[in-house]
């Protein structure tokens, strides 16, 4: 029965590592209103095959690091996006979050954070 927990917690902890590998790494900005549709979405930015492939799916954001010194400690959690649109010209991060979604995952004075996004 241990060698059967052993090998369970072995699986466990090998799934969780592969989620955490597929998540890639970026930056993100806020903008702030007025939204077309619900408030928890986002622009991205990449070519314009990329983002069109990506529009209307939901991508899961989480605050990782900050990028400058302004706030030491900005990061609060993680929040589900749905990508509406390319992120237009003068984008300063990876993907530029609506004000309340930043929210939920940095303090908005800090601007710009690290995070870590997937599908």
């Amino acid at each position: 029965m241990a060698m059967v927990k052993t090998i369970l917690l072995a699986a466990v902890t090998l799934l969780g590592l592969a989620s955490l590998a597929a998540a890639d790494t970026g930056t993100a900005t806020f903008y702030t209103p007025p939204y077309v549709r619900e408030y928890l979405l986002s622009h991205l930015v990449g070519s314009y095959g990329l983002v069109r492939a990506a529009c209307g799916r939901r991508y899961s954001v989480t605050c990782t690091g900050r990028t400058n010194l302004g706030v030491l400690q900005p990061c609060r959690g993680s929040v589900v996006v749905t990508i509406v649109d390319y992120c237009p010209a003068g984008c300063a991060g990876t993907i530029d979050l609506s004000q309340e979604a930043f929210a939920i995952i940095a303090d908005p004075n800090a601007g710009k954070v690290q995070i870590e996004y997937h599908q």
